[in-house]
């Protein structure tokens, strides 16, 4: 679990040293979360036309990120709990624990939720490669499931 934390913290370090990106907690690109779910910029860069958002997501007991998409591609890493993640048709598509990794494409077609359906807080580290000036991610209404 420790190397994956570090192979895509290494990631956004490298992605950082190589266009000149300054490190640190920002809001930048900032974006209404769902109940409960807090996030905290840990680096940040724009090259050809895309931003590269390197943040740690933490979703409490009981809590979800809301319906949403992305603009843009995230590669996710779980670093505690578990991850419960719906797609619009109200199916699981998939349930990842500590040390797992998951890819959420992107598009209005993509409209998905991320459950925190465990006792112990979800923390995720998450790459954003979104095109520039795009927002971490677009509110979407829920799809007509009976859960938040």
């Amino acid at each position: 679990m420790t190397t994956l934390r570090n192979n895509l913290l290494r990631l956004g370090t490298t992605m950082a040293a190589a266009v000149g990106l300054s490190l640190g907690a920002g809001t930048a690109f900032a974006t209404p979360a769902g109940p409960g779910v807090s996030g905290t910029i840990i680096a940040q860069t724009t090259v050809g036309g895309k931003d590269y958002v390197l943040r740690q997501i933490t979703v409490p007991p009981g809590q979800s990120t809301g319906w949403h998409y992305h603009d843009g591609i995230l590669y996710g890493l779980v670093q505690h709990g578990t991850l419960s993640h719906f797609d619009s048709d109200c199916d699981s598509d998939g349930v990842y624990g500590a040390g797992s990794t998951l890819t959420e494409p992107s598009g209005a077609n993509h409209v998905h939720i991320g459950r925190n359906l465990g006792k112990t807080d979800v923390v995720l580290d998450v790459l954003y490669v979104l095109p520039h000036g795009a927002p971490l991610s677009q509110d979407a209404p829920n799809p007509g499931c009976d859960f938040e």
